[in-house]
């Protein structure tokens, strides 16, 4: 890997677009590297645990909407046109993206990558997918452009903080998915040049889409920039340029959204020839819940079904959870957010809230995607007095291991002190998920098959759910028409079932 220094640069100051970073993630989609084994069987992995988390949203009401307005645009003239998850239209590329990503997105339940920013670097593969099927592509070519989506988004989440500027880190996703489409269909780095500032330039937005009351946007903001990362391509392959410097330029990100003028930043981006590795740095999710949330749900099922005692509001006193700086000031009470404890408050912002994550799995020693959130499980009374008793608080040492550079030694999670009205005290910790590569359980192809396989339980026939897990797995030989194979049909249309309210289109 080199190490590429990014700072501001004046106006006068001529900065080479060689020297610029989007020309640098350009280069990296230009060159044509296979993948090697265990990064293509990654690749599968990730293209079968957002087809899981995909199925289990179709019913919901974000996925009907973004399904209903893709189905509004036709095929576009250039391509045989995408396939959208549960419908069984095809539509115009840039809004299967958009709809897939959706329902990629909604139940916030597939792979991530965290470091200086965070990530779900799996939101790259609805754009590329989209792309793919259209422009009659194969399982290889779609194959090396997820490498590349995932290689860019997870150096420009070691190499650029966007939270810290309370920018939503979907603007490290418009870039990537502009090189992985760079790399799909063999573009020149000139072109992918364009477009990479082009889909940074249209994808910056702040952090208040995952702050307070939680909307539905939450799912459609990394869908908005898959969407936007098409057509920043599609634009500059018909020849139109972007702005530049888009990251170095006096007025541009860094000078105004980010660190500011003195800022400087490091990216690592792969060497001319070296392999794209980066998919295998990241992680995907056994629990439907924020990433930071998933050691949690883990130590709190283990100490509720050792010490059920534990799950009684009135044995407990307080519970504190010593933990990262990000995940005290984003998903627990360090962010102030009074809906973190709503029980009235939307699945979205529980999903984001760990005291109340922490609560339920303690006492039910589970965790599903539905029944955990269900407002009837929220209101219980005996879970709203716990949940109120639950707290977080940042914790030096765990924020050092959350940022570590170290595999080894990188962590999610942090020590839980439990006080009870006895006088009693229970004090336990946990450093990463037991689904993370270094947990307890760690997830390998029989996991990601059988969680797609739970996730598709009602929704889909068995043998839909076969037949999509064989297309899957030959990813890398797929030819074009088989290619259309990955998507899904479910038993039932719930858009002819429940129609959404018509739109401008």
């Amino acid at each position: 890997m080199i190490d590429h220094e990014v700072r501001v640069h004046r106006s006068d100051e001529q900065l080479p677009r060689e020297q610029q970073l989007a020309w640098k993630i350009a280069e990296v989609a230009a060159e044509r590297i296979e993948p090697t084994p265990e990064v293509t069987d990654m690749v599968i992995n990730r293209v079968i645990d957002n087809a899981a988390v995909a199925t289990a949203s179709l019913g919901r009401a974000p996925i009907l909407a973004a399904r209903s307005q893709a189905e509004a645009h036709p095929v576009s003239l250039g391509g045989a046109g995408s396939t959208v998850f549960g419908s069984p239209a095809r539509t115009s590329p840039e809004w299967a993206a958009w709809a897939n990503g959706v329902a990629v997105r909604e139940l916030d339940y597939h792979d991530t990558f965290l470091a200086a920013e965070y990530s779900h670097p799996g939101d790259n593969v609805p754009p590329l997918l989209a792309v793919a099927q259209h422009l009659g592509r194969s399982g290889a070519d779609l194959l090396r452009g997820i490498v590349t989506g995932y290689e860019i988004q997870v150096d420009l989440v070691k190499g650029i903080s966007l939270h810290a500027h309370k920018i939503d880190h979907v603007a490290h996703l418009g870039p990537s998915a502009a090189a992985g489409l760079g790399t799909l269909l063999g573009l020149p780095a000139d072109t992918v040049y364009q477009a990479v500032g082009q889909a940074l330039h249209t994808t910056t937005a702040t952090r208040q889409s995952r702050k307070g009351e939680i909307s539905t946007w939450k799912a459609h903001a990394p869908a908005f920039a898959g969407k936007m990362a098409v057509e920043a391509v599609d634009r500059a392959m018909r020849g139109q340029t972007s702005p530049s410097p888009v990251y170095e330029g006096e007025d541009g990100v860094i000078a105004w959204l980010l660190d500011g003028p003195e800022a400087r930043y490091t990216v690592p981006l792969p060497a001319a020839g070296e392999a794209r590795r980066a998919i295998l740095d990241t992680y995907t999710k056994e629990h439907s819940a924020e990433y930071q949330a998933q050691a949690w749900i883990d130590l709190a099922r283990r100490l509720g079904t050792e010490r059920p005692d534990l799950r009684d509001p009135a044995r407990v006193t307080s519970v504190v959870l010593h933990t990262s700086h990000h995940t005290h000031y984003v998903i627990g009470s360090g962010s102030g957010d009074p809906q973190k404890y709503d029980p009235a408050a939307s699945r979205e912002t529980l999903d984001h809230s760990i005291p109340y994550i922490f609560t339920v799995a303690l006492q039910d020693g589970a965790w599903d995607h539905v029944a955990s959130y269900a407002p009837e499980r929220a209101g219980r009374p005996d879970t709203v007095e716990l949940w109120r008793k639950v707290t977080t608080a940042e914790d030096a040492e765990w924020t050092r291991r959350y940022h570590s550079p170290d595999p080894a030694e990188k962590a999610f999670g942090g020590r839980v002190e439990i006080e009870l009205a006895d006088g009693s005290r229970v004090v336990e910790e946990i450093a990463v998920a037991d689904a993370h590569p270094l947990g307890a359980r760690p997830f390998a192809r029989e996991q990601y098959v059988a969680k797609f396989r739970a996730l598709a339980a009602g929704v889909l026939a068995d043998e839909e759910t076969e037949r999509f897990l064989d297309v899957a797995q030959r990813l890398p030989e797929l030819s074009a028409d088989e290619l259309s194979g990955l998507t899904v049909t479910p038993l039932t249309d719930a858009l002819a079932a429940h129609p959404v309210a018509p739109g401008i289109f």
